[in-house]
């Protein structure tokens, strides 16, 4: 018996991509790449920047659908969605309030291991403590607490924008400069070693689930920003070769997640497997990145489904839900 076809959705979907925030190029190629999967599937797609002409044109010709593509902080910290709930706009995505609190990284840990999922252990700072009282003083106190080695952040961010592994206290001052770079709190946690994996939530109306684990193994053994976005830097291995039990872990912690933050429609959680099986949850992201070398796309694939169908459920999906205040 032949597959029912999904109805064509009817209107206009509009991906949004690029903005202002470090990770704008990343954004436009993820808007690029997805518009073109829906576009294969028969869809009206517009493609547009966030700018002054965004708003008069949503309200002047209403789309069916938005598609936030926008990753950093002006697109993943609920700002963005916010508007698009004051003019009544369906999107796809998590609510604003769920953003926030996933967008924090020290907010989310603490939030899923509430949910007895192991998260490392870590401290965020912002830039004034250390000016008020002491830069060095208030290292040596992260480091005797912590340990080494640990890894430097912002505490909110994407794209490993501004991560420092730090195995040596000297090197400690550095890496608090550079996550400072791109955002007033550092976050220095923990370094779980061992296996990275990725692992894509998706819910189209039948409940979250997992998409199969990516394992992410760099070139040069740190997942830093050129590892994820340069083709050939990273050997990804989809499914990953895990016990069925690992992987099964790893599903439960990134619906775990997802389900504790209030997400919807689409999250991907960052994960550590470590050399005693334990696995760790890092972070949560509300708008994984959809590139050529994107960990989501991948395990879409593995699954079985083609990206453009799949984003086409989500905004079908988004479509149908009642307006939410």
């Amino acid at each position: 018996m032949n597959a029912v076809a999904a109805p064509r959705i009817e209107g206009r979907i509009v991906v949004l991509a690029g903005g202002l925030s470090h990770e704008r190029d990343v954004s436009l190629r993820s808007g690029r790449r997805v518009a073109e999967a829906l576009r294969d599937v028969g869809a009206e797609v517009d493609e547009r920047d966030v700018d002054a002409g965004l708003l008069p044109s949503l309200t002047s010709e209403r789309p069916a659908c938005v598609l936030p593509l926008l990753h950093g902080e002006t697109g993943e910290d609920g700002a963005l969605r916010e508007v698009l709930e004051l003019l009544d706009i369906p999107y796809v995505g998590a609510r604003p309030a769920a953003c926030r609190a996933a967008f924090d990284k020290p907010v989310a840990k603490e939030t899923v291991a509430r949910q007895g999922v192991h998260v490392p252990r870590g401290v965020a700072l912002p830039h004034e403590t250390f000016r008020e009282l002491g830069a060095v003083a208030v290292m040596d106190a992260m480091v005797a607490a912590i340990g080494l080695p640990l890894i430097v952040k912002p505490a909110r961010g994407g794209s490993a924008l501004g991560c420092t592994v730090v195995r040596e206290a000297g090197a400690l001052p550095g890496a608090m400069i550079n996550a400072f770079a791109y955002g007033d709190t550092a976050l220095a946690e923990q370094l779980i070693e061992g296996d990275e994996v990725a692992v894509p939530v998706i819910d189209s109306g039948g409940g979250p689930k997992a998409l199969p684990v990516v394992s992410i193994k760099p070139d040069g053994g740190v997942y830093d920003y050129t590892a994820r976005y340069t083709a050939g830097s990273t050997e990804f291995e989809v499914p990953a070769k895990l016990s069925d039990d690992i992987a099964a872990e790893c599903a439960r912690v990134a619906v775990t997640a997802h389900e504790a933050l209030g997400l919807r429609d689409l999250s991907r959680s960052d994960l550590m497997i470590d050399a005693d099986g334990k696995v760790w949850f890092l972070e949560v992201n509300v708008a994984p990145g959809l590139t050529e070398t994107s960990t989501v796309p991948l395990s879409v694939h593995a699954a079985g489904l083609d990206l453009g169908e799949l984003m086409a459920d989500l905004v079908r999906h988004a479509v149908s839900r009642e307006p939410e205040h």
